[in-house]
């Protein structure tokens, strides 16, 4: 049911899950932007989320340099606050983009029915860049049509994948504790997925 519903993972909610779930949101609002849609509505087209393996940090906002970046980019860290994984929040998801192949693991033995929905980021980034556009439903910026071609669009990622696994390379590293510099290019990496995914939903 819409909206289509992105849920970004990784450890602690607070680094990298946040910046994806953040980042996908901008992007949204810039593609509707784009097609002279209000971006207002982004909320109504798309749902992005996040949450941690580990529960640690429930509650504590987005690390500051994760914040620096989404907001520099031109995205809200408004009212975010970390919070641990639990199996209602893959029920509900749509596709869950984890930061590391480990999690992908933590999220498919919680709900081992999401395995088809679920991907390592930059895995997902890699299998979109080969799915064809032509196959997936009409692009409509409503919500039944932004649900369908994103529905449509993760069955196409999952059987691009041919059975095999992630690469080590679609893993983002943990910028915990390290500079801007690292956490930079951590969004950068988040965006090469997640700009694609945005463009596929509302070409």
């Amino acid at each position: 049911m819409p909206p289509f519903t992105v849920l970004h993972v990784c450890m602690g909610n607070i680094c990298r899950s946040p910046m994806a779930e953040r980042l996908l949101a901008l992007a949204v609002r810039e593609r509707l932007a784009r097609r002279e849609v209000d971006p207002e509505r982004a909320d109504e087209l798309l749902h992005s989320h996040s949450a941690g393996t580990g529960g640690w940090h429930a509650g504590e906002e987005m690390n500051p340099p994760a914040s620096r970046q989404v907001t520099a980019r031109g995205g809200s860290v408004a009212g975010f606050a970390a919070r641990k994984l639990r199996s209602d929040h893959i029920d509900a998801a749509d596709l869950v983009l984890t930061a590391t192949a480990d999690q992908q693991d933590y999220v498919v033995a919680l709900r081992p029915d999401a395995a088809s929905r679920t991907f390592v980021l930059g895995e997902f980034g890699r299998l979109l860049a080969g799915v064809d556009a032509a196959g997936l439903p009409a692009a409509e910026a409503t919500p039944a049509g932004v649900y369908a071609r994103g529905v449509a669009l993760v069955a196409a990622a999952h059987a691009a994948r041919l059975g095999a696994s992630a690469l080590p390379t679609d893993d983002l590293d943990d910028p915990w504790g390290r500079g801007d510099q690292c956490f930079s290019r951590v969004a950068d990496e988040i965006e090469e997925t997640v700009h694609p995914l945005a463009a596929a939903l509302l070409p």
